[in-house]
């Protein structure tokens, strides 16, 4: 027969540990919202909270920039000249110092002029025998005129004088010219400076022997003004520089690292090859050097202005940050926030950035302290120092 009363005390034991289960769940539970309640709200008073991060900014603004192709030049000499001797003799004279600016004209060398001073004696003597007879060979080409007119004398006698005196006419002129060119020689004693300009090392001193053959120099002379500045750039510039040249000259500004001004020129020559080897063209600008601030063989940056652009949106270079999906700057919206803003670069001047497209004139920027923000945090702008 079935017992009751021995089921009943297990049937109540386990009603028990359920009912207990789902007290313990319930507690829990209630326990898990309250903590998480609290905890959502202890975050959000904690952004509220949160310290305004401090950044530099600056506006974006509107102005005129330039369009410019920038490269490493250097500095060449406008026109160079190596002064050589024509003619021989012992170096008597020097009459300038080294690296001493000079005229066109000024006496630099002087040659022992004595040898060259007999040999025009010489010519000059020549010259004046032959053109004594000369003249006697005239007068009696103008006697026997007449005589050989009345067949006092023979043809033959009267074609010979004149013959004769072709001849010596002939010699006068072979001397007049040796006279002409031994002056010359004489002039070439004392060498003049071909051009304005500035003086080497010298190479030759006075008592040493100069040879008119010898291919050495006595100085070289580099004319520094005007100067020219040489560069390259890729030949892929070459149709817009082509194109804007065209229309007039090209502004060519000179910067030297210990200058702090630009030393402005004019772009004058575009070489008539590209170089295959490493794909760019050769130009060069002059510029007028009067301060001599440019110096042959310097190397300089170059700035190459094909146009001007207008209206130009312009923000400071470090705003301007590059990230997975492009450019982008970071605004500082009205209630102090940072917005994130793709941006399209147009270029780079200097320490500006050009933008083309995605802000506008008026819009504040970070420019310093871009790595501690993050979109909608709230900022405090630095005052300039």
């Amino acid at each position: 027969m079935f017992d009751s009363s021995r089921v009943r005390p297990k049937f109540r034991c386990a009603g028990g540990g359920r009912s207990l289960f789902a007290a313990a769940f319930l507690l829990t539970l209630a326990a898990f919202w309250s903590t998480g309640c609290s905890s959502g709200k202890g975050d959000k008073a904690g952004l509220r909270q949160a310290p305004a991060v401090s950044v530099s900014a600056a506006p974006a603004v509107e102005k005129d920039m330039p369009l410019q192709i920038r490269a490493i030049g250097n500095v060449q000499p406008y026109s160079t000249v190596q002064v050589k001797a024509q003619v021989g003799g012992p170096l008597v004279g020097v009459y300038f110092k080294e690296g001493q600016d000079v005229r066109k004209g000024d006496l630099l060398f002087k040659i022992d002029p004595r040898p060259c001073e007999i040999a025009l004696k010489q010519v000059e003597s020549n010259l004046i025998r032959d053109r004594a007879q000369l003249n006697n060979a005239e007068g009696e080409v103008r006697r026997y005129a007449d005589l050989a007119g009345k067949d006092y004398v023979t043809r033959e006698r009267y074609d010979q004088l004149q013959s004769n005196a072709e001849v010596l006419r002939a010699s006068v002129k072979a001397d007049e010219a040796s006279v002409e060119n031994a002056k010359l020689q004489l002039d070439y004693c004392a060498i003049s400076s071909p051009l304005d300009g500035r003086t080497g090392s010298l190479l030759a001193y006075p008592g040493n022997l100069i040879k008119p053959s010898d291919t050495s120099s006595l100085v070289v002379i580099h004319q520094t003004s005007p100067i020219y500045v040489a560069f390259s750039v890729p030949e892929q510039n070459l149709p817009l520089i082509k194109k804007h040249m065209a229309q007039g000259d090209l502004k060519t500004e000179a910067l030297p690292k210990d200058q702090d001004v630009a030393i402005p020129g004019v772009l004058s020559f575009i070489d008539n090859g590209i170089d295959t080897t490493t794909g760019t063209v050769l130009l060069k600008a002059v510029f007028p050097n009067a301060d001599k601030a440019l110096w042959p063989g310097q190397f300089l940056n170059v700035a190459l202005t094909l146009t001007v652009e207008k209206n130009a949106v312009v923000v400071p270079s470090p705003a301007v940050q590059t990230g997975q999906a492009g450019t982008f700057v970071m605004i500082v919206k009205s209630d102090m926030t940072i917005e994130l803003r793709p941006v399209t670069l147009a270029r780079t001047v200097g320490d500006e950035a050009v933008v083309a497209s995605g802000l506008k004139p008026g819009e504040t920027v970070v420019t310093d302290g871009q790595l501690r923000l993050v979109p909608g945090a709230r900022v405090e702008i630095k005052k300039p120092v």
